[in-house]
């Protein structure tokens, strides 16, 4: 905190430490943001996630400069894991050379908030944006190069419920890390151990040696890498942008304002719903140049600054905020001429009240005369814009030129509609996929992968009528994968 005030006046200052009776006289007074009478100043939780992200990063830091020094010319990886945001991995990765990281999408389903249709549906294939969102989200992390280094090959042990695979699963989800760019997959583990913690979760081969089912998908796996022949680059740049800030995550996580509220919910979302129109997406961090997206996405930015307001006004793409961004200063105040803060300058209008609500209320309104509805937010503003979807409580999407915003959290209905709408506007050739099905280029390669539990259909807005399948055919069956080359004249 000294470091990062140079003196506990401006601490005080930053902090708001005069409400309570707060205000410390010296850095050596200050605990940690745990233990207290009531809630913690949340600019006390936010500066702690900070700290506590830059000592992993530094201690990550030391160790990599060791290896450099006395292991010279070799590539330095680390595996990342599912859904734990509690420190900056854009900027850990600055000192690696690539990323990995930990993919188990049958135990993430389970262990995380979905609903319980979602959890039954896919009980035995993982929720089928859950991987694909942690490749691309590493993918960003790593520059480019990254790696599944445990990859679920069978049943693991460490969920409430740990089901097996569904026949197929193992090799698609070998098959879809390869279709986002990545290097290698690896299974952990190679045979399964017959003692101590992990002994109920599985490997490729079983205690005894005897081969586990995950292996002969492995090997299929192999095979397919040598038909498919893929490109050694990560199958290049999306023309679809979704910021991720892990920094957004921890302010939120300090001062939520609605127990509804979660920041990862609504980044996955948005993430599902642009998968859900075929599309290809780079996950950004708010540091990362935008030219060369033909939409941005910004689910919500609480913290906004000067370099990242020059770099919108530089692109002429669609950008859609979600609700709460420029909403807090880097110290986690209310900007003094209010939300959304410096967005203020490409978005005319002022937050002037803002509500949560339980789980069962939705914010009822309509665009383009159809119903859409809202949940867990709503911010009141004062402007001169128009809304382009409205309720009897006010507005709940105002555009100015090319950037949009949002005053609550989309349904999924509405969601959906105007990320087709932007993507049309775009260029970018949107199609509604059937509920299972997901599909990702990489470089001149085609890949299309079934997460129901039937058969599903590729349809010719998806594979042309003259698609010769590498892998699999038009109809898929259920973990059926299919591939082939795209005519790139034409896309």
């Amino acid at each position: 905190l000294e470091a990062r005030y140079g003196d506990i006046a401006a601490m005080n200052e930053a902090w708001g430490n005069v409400f309570w009776s707060q205000e410390y006289r010296s850095f050596e007074e200050i605990d940690l943001p745990n233990l207290t009478v009531t809630e913690p100043n949340p600019s006390h939780v936010l500066d702690f996630y900070r700290f506590s992200s830059d000592q992993v990063i530094g201690f990550n830091r030391q160790q990599t400069e060791i290896i450099r020094k006395y292991a010279p010319g070799r590539d330095i990886i680390h595996n990342f894991m599912g859904f734990f945001f509690d420190f900056d991995h854009f900027a850990l990765a600055e000192d690696l050379d690539a990323v990995g990281w930990d993919s188990y999408p049958i135990g993430f389903l389970d262990v995380a908030p979905f609903p319980a249709s979602d959890k039954e549906r896919y009980l035995r294939q993982g929720h089928p944006d859950i991987a694909a969102f942690h490749h691309d989200l590493y993918r960003a992390c790593g520059r480019g190069r990254w790696q599944v280094l445990e990859q679920q090959p069978g049943a693991v042990n460490w969920a409430p419920h740990n089901p097996a695979p569904l026949a197929g699963m193992v090799r698609l989800w070998s098959l879809e890390a390869f279709a986002h760019g990545g290097e290698a997959v690896n299974y952990f583990r190679w045979r399964q151990a017959p003692f101590a913690q992990e002994q109920m979760h599985a490997g490729l081969e079983r205690p005894n040696g005897a081969a586990a089912p995950g292996i002969a998908e492995a090997r299929e796996t192999a095979t397919d890498l040598k038909a498919l022949a893929l490109d050694k680059d990560s199958g290049g740049k999306a023309r679809v942008a979704l910021l991720f800030s892990y920094e957004a995550n921890w302010l939120f996580e300090a001062q939520p304002q609605g127990a509804e509220w979660s920041y990862p919910a609504l980044v996955f979302e948005w993430y599902a719903g642009l998968r859900r129109l075929g599309l290809d997406i780079d996950i950004i961090s708010p540091s990362a140049p935008l030219g060369g997206y033909a939409l941005i996405l910004v689910p919500s930015l609480p913290i906004v600054d000067e370099g990242f307001i020059e770099r919108l006004r530089e692109t002429k793409a669609p950008v859609l905020f979600g609700p709460r961004s420029g909403s807090k200063t880097l110290s986690l105040s209310i900007p003094e001429a209010l939300a959304p803060g410096l967005l203020q300058t490409l978005l005319p209008l002022n937050v002037i009240r803002s509500e949560s609500f339980p789980d069962f209320y939705r914010v009822k309104g309509t665009l383009n005369n159809a119903p859409v509805e809202g949940r867990a937010w709503l911010d009141h503003v004062e402007t001169d814009l128009a809304p382009l979807a409205r309720s009897d409580e006010g507005g709940l999407l105002y555009r100015n030129n090319n950037i949009l915003y949002l005053t609550t959290v989309p349904e999924p209905l509405f969601l959906g509609g105007l990320l087709f709408s932007l993507a049309e506007e775009a260029g970018l050739a949107p199609v509604f996929l059937p509920e299972d099905l997901r599909r990702r280029r990489r470089g001149d390669t085609e890949f299309v992968f079934n997460y129901g539990p039937e058969s599903n259909e590729i349809l010719e807005n998806v594979a042309p009528e003259d698609a010769s399948f590498i892998l699999g055919e038009r109809q898929l069956p259920p973990a059926g994968v299919a591939a082939w080359k795209r005519n790139t004249k034409s896309h």
